[in-house]
Order: C-alpha cells, then structure tokens, then sequence
C-alpha cells in the first residue's frame, strides 16, 4: 500500500475543505438552527413527545443524517470529478498508485469531512435541547458506516456526471427527498399502513432509524435489518467502483 500517494490525496482534499471552511460548516450551522426553529419550536409546541421523546430531541438524529447524506455525497463527487474537468485525473492515473488507494485517499476524505459536520450539527444541538445518547458506541460506527457508503456512492457519480449539472442531479432529485420521506422528522409509525408499507422501500428509513436507535434506544426497524441494509449498499457501491476502474468507464474517455 502506496500510504504516501494515499497522504497526499487525502491532504489535498482537506486542505481544499479549510481553504472553504466558513461556508463548508457555517452553511450546516445556520441551517440546523433554522430547522429547530421552525420544526423545534413551531411543530414541537403541537408534537409534544414522538415515543416518549421529545419532538426537538427526535428530530436531531434526522437533522445529522438529512447533513451527512449530503455532504458525504456532494463533497466525494465534487473531489473526483474536479481532477476529470481540469484533466489532472490522467496524471493520477499514470501514477505509480492503485486504484484502491486512489479511493482511500478521496472516499477517505470526504467522509472525514462530512463527519466533521455532522459532530458540529450534534454539538450545535446541545444549544437546542438536552441531548441524550444511549448508544455513544453504535452512535460513531453507524456515523462512520453511513459517511463512508455515502463518500463512496458520491464517488461514483462523480465519475458517472459528465458536467456539473449531473452532480446535483441526483442528490437534489433522489437522495433529499428520499431523506425527507425517510422519517427525519416523524416515525414511519405515525404513518397510516399503505404508506408505512411503502417506506420500507426506502433505503434511508433503515439508516435514519439505526442512527436513532443510538441515541434513544429505539427504532422503526430492529438494529439488525439497519446495519445489514447500510451494508448491502456499501457493498454494492464498492462493486460499481471496482467495475469504473476495471473498464475505464469515464476515466480514460
């Protein structure tokens, strides 16, 4: 393993994080404040407790996930598809690095990046309401699960997009909304049955209601179907990012 290759494309994206640091952590702050004013204060003053828990401490695992999603995305696809505009991308692939180590180093630092902004969302919340974490342990590894499948998953749309339009295509068109239906704000329980039913198509339900068991002890579904959704996703986006280097899709054209 090439680790000096791996340093120096992982220090490189950080280094480009710090140079946009207020806007890349100012932006989460100012937007988890204006969710636990709106939804915190406006809706929890009606939605008084969602199992036992109050609305304002409910929503805090949603709001770090709804961010998480969509950093982890914005900043992997962003990161390679920037070498593949500017057409650096072939100086790295002419490099003495495997493509393995090529995913280290950028999946690697987009999801320090987003995990940074998700403990600043965390920690915000303490601002907001009484946090109670039941589960600090679970609570880490399913951060680090998700940020990782989700660095990796904005990694292949990276390589997927051909213009900058594409790069929000999906997160903007999919992963949002799918975040939104995904009970961030509710428990599917609340739900009337069709629609319930129909939520457990959505593959953010599992990690939304994983991450929240974390913290409260309790969940839509059992711990287990999350952890192996969350790892059944993983696994297919390492397979699509084994296929893109193996055929040079979008790489060498």
């Amino acid at each position: 393993m090439n680790w000096h290759a791996v340093r120096a494309i992982y220090g490189f994206e950080m280094a480009r994080f710090w140079r946009t640091a207020m806007q890349s952590i100012l932006a989460p702050v100012i937007s988890t404040s204006l969710y636990f004013v709106v939804f915190g204060a406006a809706i929890g003053s009606r939605v008084t407790a969602v199992d036992g828990v109050p609305y304002g401490l409910f929503i805090v695992p949603g709001l770090i996930m709804l961010a998480l999603l969509t950093q982890s995305i914005a900043n992997a696809s962003f990161g390679i598809y920037f070498p593949r505009f500017a057409g650096t991308i072939y100086e790295i692939l002419s490099a003495p690095i495997s493509p393995v180590e090529v995913v280290i180093g950028y999946v690697g630092a987009a999801a320090s990046k987003s995990m940074l902004i998700g403990l600043i969302i965390l920690a915000t919340s303490a601002l907001f309401v009484p946090l109670r974490i039941e589960h600090p342990v679970w609570m880490l590894a399913f951060l680090v699960l998700t940020a990782v499948t989700f660095s990796l998953f904005g990694f292949v749309i990276g390589l997927w997009a051909d213009g900058f339009e594409k790069l929000q295509l999906v997160p903007l068109l999919i992963v949002t909304p799918l975040t939104f239906l995904g009970g961030s704000f509710y428990a599917i329980e609340m739900l009337p049955p069709f629609w319930r039913a129909l939520s457990l198509f959505n593959p953010v339900v599992y990690l939304i209601s994983g991450f929240r068991w974390s913290f409260f002890g309790k969940a839509d579904v059992s711990l287990g179907i999350s952890v192996g959704m969350t790892c059944l996703f993983l696994a297919i986006c390492l397979g699509l990012v084994t296929w893109i280097f193996r055929t040079g899709y979008r790489l060498k054209s």
